[in-house]
């Protein structure tokens, strides 16, 4: 029960945490900020277009429309662990690799809209917005 404890005290601390933002996370650092368009490998599903300030708000696609806060979990080199939340809209987890300033990898899971989702998106800097 002490274990349960902590670990929902510890969760609460990250989940309350201030938002992480481009210029605090490394591996976003060289990201360029714009329109981007987010394609899901392997579907014919029609891309999404985000146009964002900071590169970090590509970890809410499911919630692109949301204000939440976004509390960065775990970076290593290139790649960065986010967590999100979105008061009364649901949550996310993410994992964002760059692979180049204008393309990454979003491996994303959460609840959106009462439902559970698990999607990976290729995302691509195509312009500026």
């Amino acid at each position: 029960m002490k274990r349960i404890l902590a670990l929902g005290a510890a969760l609460a601390a990250v989940m309350t945490a201030p938002a992480a933002t481009q210029g605090g996370i490394n591996a976003l650092r060289d990201v360029e900020a714009g329109e981007w368009e987010l394609t899901r490998p392997g579907t014919p599903a029609a891309p999404i277009r985000m146009c964002v300030g900071d590169p970090s708000r590509l970890a809410q696609v499911a919630h692109r429309t949301r204000q939440c806060t976004r509390v960065t979990v775990d970076e290593q080199g290139q790649d960065v662990l986010i967590h999100y939340t979105c008061s009364g809209a649901g949550f996310g987890r993410v994992k964002m690799s760059v692979v180049t300033p204008r393309s990454l990898r979003i491996e994303t899971q959460g609840v959106a809209g009462q439902l559970p989702f698990h999607t990976t998106y290729h995302a691509r800097r195509v312009g500026t917005c």
